[in-house]
């Protein structure tokens, strides 16, 4: 500013496309936890996603003998390193009997977040849309905006198993989209998807040339053998990945207990792949290549005994949790995938106002569904990431509030 001019106005530092973001319902939740806690109160957290037991020994193990090799101490390849891709591309072939190029079709990611949040401005044009969930994880939206893209929220409802009904998106809308988000097992209603949903979702989006964009953060977190969530690239019937534009995100945070090492892979039609992977380029210098390598370690072992026993972990909690809800008045069915629980709230009582007085009245933090979408008031989400016994206390507390509505 020149000397002696004065200021008259104050330009807003922040940018109008961050100005437009939604608020995140977290930072109020958390506003209102650390308020408990500062007055001394014993609060029992079933509001963040995070899982509370440590990351596997094999792994950390793998990470030590890594991070000791000098060949991991210089910039790793943005990409990725080679092992780590090798390791994504073979579960790929064991888990869902589909095979991709690991120098092609692989892509490593600084965690799903990351990739997920860039992929928008890799792919999408200003105005263009950009389809997602209207109860979905909020960075599907928040890159969407970053990108100048407009948004649609197809309706997910109980009605429709929380899956959108794509024969009712306005043709309008179809021909606008370019990039469709589809997340299954679903963060927070629990929902899995069967392969005809994806089979649909492929010839959908192959008819208005709309890249499909699958979130698979949770597909391994499941309590069933025999339905097991499928990959969207199990829908492509012929000509593999190479066939269709599409991309799936793995991470290997919720199935290995690895959310702070921030590492996940992208699998995909290689000119998305490589789309995706200019614009990280530009961004990022990639993952540090020791935290890859026990990636590697972690992905050829997902049969361990100690990632085996993580689901077992969860279901136990699933089942004391969803039983104990079920006893104050809520309608909660037990999730066959995730450690997140999708339950409607007692009757009468809008899920805003159910979760205030769970945390007022008995320090038990819940998400309220309608902070997620209008679809959601009814609804409550709560993580299984909390040991068994808490649990229990939490349920207790709950039972000792009168939810009648006189």
């Amino acid at each position: 500013m020149p000397a002696g001019s004065v200021m008259t106005e104050q330009r807003e530092i922040r940018s109008d496309r961050l100005m437009s973001l939604p608020p995140y319902l977290f930072i109020e939740i958390d506003r209102k936890k650390r308020e408990r806690l500062a007055s001394g109160a014993d609060v029992i957290d079933l509001g963040v996603g995070d899982p509370d037991r440590r990351t596997p020994a094999f792994i950390i193990e793998a990470l030590d003998a890594a991070a000791r090799d000098a060949r991991n101490h210089r910039y790793p390849l943005s990409v990725g390193v080679p092992a780590f891709r090798e390791a994504a591309s073979r579960f790929m072939e064991r888990r869902f009997g589909v095979s991709v190029d690991p120098a092609e079709n692989i892509l490593t990611c600084i965690g799903s977040k990351d990739g997920i949040a860039h992929l928008p401005l890799a792919v999408v044009n200003p105005c263009e849309t950009v389809l997602c969930g209207s109860i979905s994880y909020p960075v599907y939206r928040s890159g969407a905006i970053f990108a100048g893209a407009d948004v649609y929220e197809m309706p997910l409802t109980e009605g429709n198993g929380w899956i959108p009904e794509l024969s009712k998106i306005p043709t309008e809308v179809s021909k606008k989209a370019r990039l469709m988000w589809v997340n299954y097992p679903n963060n927070p209603t629990a929902a899995v998807a069967p392969i005809s949903f994806y089979e649909e979702a492929v010839r959908f989006c192959r008819e208005y040339e709309i890249i499909l964009a699958s979130d698979n953060a949770y597909g391994e977190v499941y309590f069933d053998s025999e339905n097991r969530p499928p990959s969207m690239w199990e829908a492509v019937a012929t000509g593999g990945v190479d066939e269709f534009w599409g991309i799936e995100f793995h991470s290997l945070s919720k199935t290995f207990n690895m959310t702070g090492w921030r590492i996940a892979f992208a699998v995909g039609h290689r000119e998305v792949v490589s789309a995706l992977a200019a614009l990280k380029g530009n961004c990022d210098s990639g993952q540090f290549g020791a935290i890859q390598d026990a990636g590697a370690v972690a992905l050829d072992n997902t049969d361990h005994p100690d990632v085996v026993s993580m689901v077992e972990t969860y279901r136990e909690r699933r089942d004391v949790f969803c039983s104990g809800m079920n006893g104050i008045g809520c309608r909660v069915d037990p999730p066959s995938a995730t450690f997140f629980v999708w339950g409607r709230c007692p009757e009468g009582w809008e899920s805003f106002e159910f979760c205030e007085r769970c945390l007022t009245e008995a320090d038990v933090v819940l998400v309220p569904g309608a902070g997620l979408s209008a679809s959601g008031r009814d609804y409550f989400r709560a993580a299984l990431t909390v040991e068994v016994d808490r649990l229990r206390e939490a349920v207790d507390r709950l039972k000792g509030i009168d939810w009648s509505r006189d």
